[in-house]
């Protein structure tokens, strides 16, 4: 049985993309042997606490369950503060990764690590795994349907980028102002709807969800990918569902963030009700195939 991937990765370059979006390159022999099966691939990153050089792990293991009861058993002290994160890019010739950090203005662990980071500087990474991957069907549809705020933009760009040409988007996606607009390579026809929020925390997620509910739709088939906050991705979804009818199967979607709790918090009943339903949905998938 093979070790679960979990890697050392330590900081190359780091560069601004916007004025909120840090994009790290990491390297670390332990990439030599990261293959990516698509677009979209998450990763867990250990972030070391204070005074630790780089983040304390348990050994790797083949038993995943193992391991992660070896990771509870480290004191809270100095136990990695944890967060989820998708691959920008990879450059396999330099063993290298691109992970964009969207720089928050009330700052958690992840996002301090990320404005003082340098090179040199070493996190730990989990993934990305088999286990939990949910390839997105490129170019399976008439067309795709992209909606997220900031947080999802790196999934997005990877998306949109791995589409095959002749292929149709729409992406939809909440933003704090123009300077906060990317640009992405891609062969598919491509139509972004930059949606610009302004400083206002209490309207996020607002000028989005109305954006979608607004829309016409190109006619044909759409697989639709949401990601962002997770109250407004819950009521996305709820909406594609209810108003539009599209059939849950169709519907890739991820709270990446909760309004007022971190990954630290515990779960609350919607988290797990969301997560029976990309079991059942991933589920009813795997044997509709």
């Amino acid at each position: 049985m093979a070790q679960i991937p979990i890697r050392y990765i330590r900081v190359a370059d780091v560069a601004r993309v916007t004025p909120q979006m840090a994009r790290i390159t990491f390297t670390g022999d332990d990439l030599a042997d990261l293959h990516l099966d698509g677009p979209d691939q998450q990763v867990k990153l250990y972030f070391p606490r204070p005074d630790q050089h780089r983040p304390r792990l348990p050994d790797p293991d083949p038993d995943l369950w193992r391991w992660y009861a070896g990771f509870a058993d480290i004191p809270e002290p100095e136990r990695p503060w944890t967060r989820s994160y998708t691959i920008r890019a990879h450059h396999p010739h330099g063993n290298l990764v691109d992970i964009d950090f969207t720089l928050h203005e009330h700052a958690g662990p992840a996002t301090r690590w990320a404005q003082s980071a340098r090179p040199g500087d070493t996190i730990g990474m989990f993934g990305p795994s088999a286990v939990f991957a949910r390839p997105v069907p490129l170019g399976s549809t008439d067309w795709m349907l992209l909606a997220g705020d900031e947080s999802a933009l790196p999934a997005i760009g990877t998306i949109v980028e791995a589409l095959p040409a002749g292929s149709r988007a729409h992406a939809y996606v909440e933003i704090r102002d123009p300077a906060e607009e990317q640009r992405f390579d891609t062969d598919a026809d491509l139509t972004l709807h930059w949606l610009h929020r302004g400083d206002p925390p209490a309207t996020h997620g607002s000028l989005l969800l109305d954006a979608v509910r607004a829309a016409t739709f190109p006619a044909g088939t759409v697989f639709a990918w949401l990601a962002g906050e997770a109250g407004t991705v819950r009521a996305l979804r709820r909406h594609l569902v209810d108003d539009r009818g599209l059939p849950k199967q169709s519907i890739d979607f991820t709270g990446y963030w909760r309004r007022n709790l971190t990954q630290d918090d515990d779960p609350t009943a919607e988290d797990l009700a969301d997560a029976h339903e990309r079991l059942a949905d991933t589920t009813a998938t795997a044997h509709a195939g």
